[in-house]
């Protein structure tokens, strides 16, 4: 069984094609680019070169690409964009247009005239990645069985309330329905509609033949850690993800998710991460400590204060180095040789979840074919 997983981060697209016929560890896999850094750097070449810029496509991850459209409005270019697109910088238009981005038509789009650069954006490029993996000799519209994508999805927040908040509300209310890290998974029918960057993945998906799930990146980091053998029987342990934009850690326990906090990963330093680490730990970590600070939130299912034993931290993430010099017991994962596949990893195990009768299989080639892993 062949299953393709991609990690959509703000930095990287981290390319997993899992394969149950070989050994994880051979397995092919690319890490590049993230598609809104491949977005910023076109428009920053139309900049340079004085044209005006045309948006198409679907919702996208944001970032870098809203940076770099900025810049080009601040440097008296324009730019124009279809309402699928513009929600890329913000789900209100107003604010959209308030940057200074024009809305157009999918007509007026296809019409504009001058010296315009036109750009399609989508974060999930099925053709790029099989076009690449066709050099290879790999043929994944013949070969392929099975797609897995995670995104970062704030969700469309209701006029007048917090982007955070609703965020943070989304993840808590999930894990209390669900005490699992795939409860951060749907099959692609199953997308909330308010799970709009998603929705949009799943919109992009040119293929209604194969199955497909979607999660969220942070919680697939820290299922796809787990798989490190030196974690897959260890509870309780706190796995936390330092990504790019966000830092996200789960204190999880021999019956399920015990805790978990989410905030901004440039709006905090070491000292301040410790602590919130320590009051996870504890049991005492409060919503408001997280909030206040310009983070996500946080939520704690069991007050009872860790032993010193289980206190050692877990981390991945590309910005894992911040917890380096902690003064923590700090173990980093490598989840078969690979922390960068650490969110596929979390995609193939969520898939399995999702789909159980593909659950043996999987979960005979992911443990090197001694039993299934706890998480």
């Amino acid at each position: 069984m062949r299953i393709l997983a991609v990690d959509i981060g703000t930095g990287t697209q981290d390319i997993l094609l899992f394969d149950t016929s070989r050994e994880v560890e051979n397995c092919l896999k690319m890490v590049m680019p993230s598609p809104t850094v491949l977005l910023a750097e076109a428009v920053r070449a139309a900049t340079r070169r004085g044209d005006d810029v045309v948006l198409t496509g679907m919702l996208m991850g944001g970032g870098p690409c809203a940076w770099a459209v900025r810049d080009h409005l601040q440097a008296g270019h324009r730019v124009y964009a279809t309402a699928a697109a513009a929600r890329t910088f913000d789900d209100d238009l107003s604010a959209v247009q308030a940057m200074g981005v024009q809305l157009v038509s999918d007509d007026e789009a296809a019409t504009a005239r001058g010296q315009v650069c036109r750009l399609s954006l989508r974060d999930f490029d099925y053709h790029a990645i099989a076009h690449a993996f066709a050099h290879f000799g790999v043929d994944l519209d013949r070969d392929l069985d099975a797609l897995a994508v995670a995104v970062f999805d704030h969700g469309a927040a209701p006029p007048g309330v917090s982007d955070r908040l609703y965020r943070f509300d989304y993840l808590a209310g999930r894990v209390r329905s669900a005490n699992r890290l795939s409860a951060l998974a749907y099959r692609t029918g199953d997308v909330p509609a308010f799970l709009t960057r998603m929705r949009a993945v799943v919109a992009t998906i040119p293929r209604d033949d194969i199955p497909a799930v979607v999660m969220d990146t942070a919680p697939a980091a820290v299922l796809g850690a787990l798989e490190d053998p030196a974690l897959q029987r260890r509870r309780p342990v706190i796995v936390v993800n330092v990504g790019n934009f966000h830092c996200l850690a789960f204190r999880l326990g021999h019956d399920g998710i015990e805790g978990l906090f989410e905030h901004h990963t440039g709006e905090i330093n070491l000292t301040q991460l410790e602590v919130f680490l320590d009051r996870l730990a504890d049991g005492t970590l409060t919503h408001a400590e997280i909030f206040d600070t310009q983070g996500h939130g946080a939520i704690v299912f069991q007050a009872t204060p860790l032993s010193p034993q289980d206190r050692r931290l877990v981390v991945t993430g590309p910005r894992r180095n911040m917890l380096r010099q902690s003064r923590h017991d700090v173990y980093f994962a490598t989840p078969h040789g690979d922390m960068m596949l650490a969110g596929c990893y979390g995609l193939i195990r969520a898939y399995a979840d999702l789909f159980p009768d593909h659950a043996g299989i999987i979960d005979r080639a992911m443990s090197g074919g001694d039993g299934k892993a706890l998480w």
